[in-house]
């Protein structure tokens, strides 16, 4: 039997050429980006999954997942789904460095998204930016951040400069307080606060009254302590996660020294009050996102809705909702991008595009940031370690009686007047008519806040503050206040 004629079999082979040939044009179409296939869009993220800080990068990397499952269960961005590997580096640069390496060179992700820290932070960007890879909201407000050679990260928060700011702002206006120390981690991150806290004093004309320092990853406090109990600040600031922080508070309690205590969003506000459990009543801390609680905002709606999709046992806060907007924001520019994403298309179009909106919370970048920054909001831990959204720090002198009623350590840094409506997180709560202007109460050089002289926190609200973090300044007269008792 003859085979088939020549001309027959170079046609055969011809098509069977251009059949491979176009499907293999096909699929370069879809995926011409490393982390890009025709079906998924991969992620990576390096944070610390375990160990003293590990509720920081669980909580971002919770967000950031029920983005994606959210997104995935719509269809995906241009028919593809978005996928996250998480990698632990334990909040340690080394660490952060091989595990960086090992996302972009082993697993080929298309993009690095809710990094966690400001030491770790600094030890990656240098691999993503040889690398162009795009760096998409690193939990971190780090200076470094913001300058305009690194091309390849993408803020979504506010500066630790903008948050010490609205911290020595609201302190010497609202609360007429002179003397701020300061108890910071000893390496970039807690420098880096500590820079922007003499800024915003050398502003006021103003210096620290002390400073203390711990190392990272330990809890190693009391050196700190003694040295600023010394000085008998008025207010402490502090710029370090929950588990040291917390461990300062409590000492300080414990040893009957209770200056108002600011925290700065980094330390994982839902873990601090956590820790602390009652000894939390009062404590500030300023966030850079929306109150988780407030669905009233369309975007935490979305969130709380998306993560009780994702997992019914997960419950709100201030982390997961900062990775649910970072993963919103990547789903947005990605869907703007078209069906054929880049590394630098992406980058491009975040710059270009300027201003996002995600469910009602406006995301600047480019220039438009330099004129909008990010807002810092103020919140206040309660008693049963819940928030609340603050948008004034008021004082007031409570009767002596009412002080001397308790004992010293158990009364914590912002005392609340029983009187002053109540709400349920994420609702607001009225003032009570009949509010009265009083001179604030000053207090002399070198002497920290009473019991007798303790702020209230007053104006409590939900939605945005200021633009700059600014709060106004109301005092009251209380007709009572609360006993606050041991427990």
């Amino acid at each position: 039997m003859q085979g088939p004629a020549p001309s027959r079999r170079r046609l055969t082979i011809g098509a069977s050429l251009a059949l491979i040939f176009a499907t293999v044009i096909a699929r370069d179409a879809c995926a011409d980006e490393i982390g890009v296939s025709s079906d998924r869009i991969l992620f990576g993220q390096v944070a610390a999954l375990d160990g003293p800080s590990s509720a920081l990068g669980r909580g971002m990397r919770q967000g950031i997942l029920a983005a994606f499952a959210e997104i995935n269960a719509k269809g995906g961005v241009h028919g593809r789904r978005l996928d996250l590997i998480s990698r632990d580096d334990g909040y340690d640069p080394d660490r952060s460095v091989a595990e960086t390496t090992r996302l972009i060179e082993e697993d080929k992700v298309f993009a690095l998204i809710g990094a966690v820290g400001t030491p770790t932070t600094a030890a990656a960007v240098p691999i993503v930016e040889a690398r162009q890879v795009p760096f998409i909201a690193p939990f971190t407000g780090a200076a470094f951040l913001r300058a305009p050679e690194l091309h390849s990260v993408v803020n979504i928060r506010a500066s630790y400069g903008a948050e010490a700011e609205a911290w020595i702002k609201h302190l010497t206006e609202d609360l007429q307080i002179r003397n701020i120390a300061i108890f910071y981690q000893d390496d970039a991150f807690g420098r880096d606060g500590l820079a922007g806290v003499k800024l915003a004093l050398e502003k006021r004309n103003m210096e620290l009254t002390a400073e203390g320092t711990f190392e990272r990853n330990t809890k190693a406090v009391g050196s700190a302590l003694r040295a600023l109990r010394r000085a008998e600040p008025e207010a402490v600031v502090m710029v370090g996660p929950y588990g040291p922080c917390a461990e300062f508070i409590r000492l300080a309690h414990r040893s009957g020294f209770h200056p108002v205590f600011v925290n700065i969003s980094f330390v994982g506000a839902n873990a601090l009050a956590k820790e602390l459990g009652p000894e939390g009543q009062g404590i500030i801390v300023s966030e850079v996102v929306p109150f988780p609680w407030d669905a009233s905002v369309r975007v935490v709606a979305d969130y709380q809705a998306a993560e009780k999709a994702f997992d019914p046992a997960l419950k709100p806060d201030f982390v997961s909702l900062e990775g649910y907007l970072a993963g919103r924001l990547v789903a947005s520019a990605l869907d703007m991008a078209g069906p054929r994403p880049t590394r630098a298309g992406l980058l491009r179009l975040i710059n270009d595009v300027g201003r996002f909106d995600i469910g009602g919370d406006i995301m600047m970048f480019g220039p438009s940031a330099q004129a909008t920054p990010p807002k810092v909001f103020l919140t206040v831990i309660q008693p049963d370690g819940s928030f609340k959204s603050v948008d004034q720090l008021s004082a007031y002198q409570p009767s002596d009686t009412a002080a001397e009623a308790l004992p010293a350590a158990a009364v914590p840094a912002a005392l609340v007047a029983a009187d002053e409506p109540r709400s349920e997180p994420g609702q607001s709560a009225l003032r009570s008519p009949g509010q009265q202007h009083l001179p604030p109460i000053r207090t002399s050089r070198r002497r920290h806040l009473t019991p007798s002289r303790a702020p209230i926190l007053t104006g409590v609200r939900s939605g945005p503050a200021y633009p700059d973090g600014a709060c106004t300044c109301r005092v009251r007269r209380p007709q009572r206040v609360a006993a606050v008792r041991a427990q």
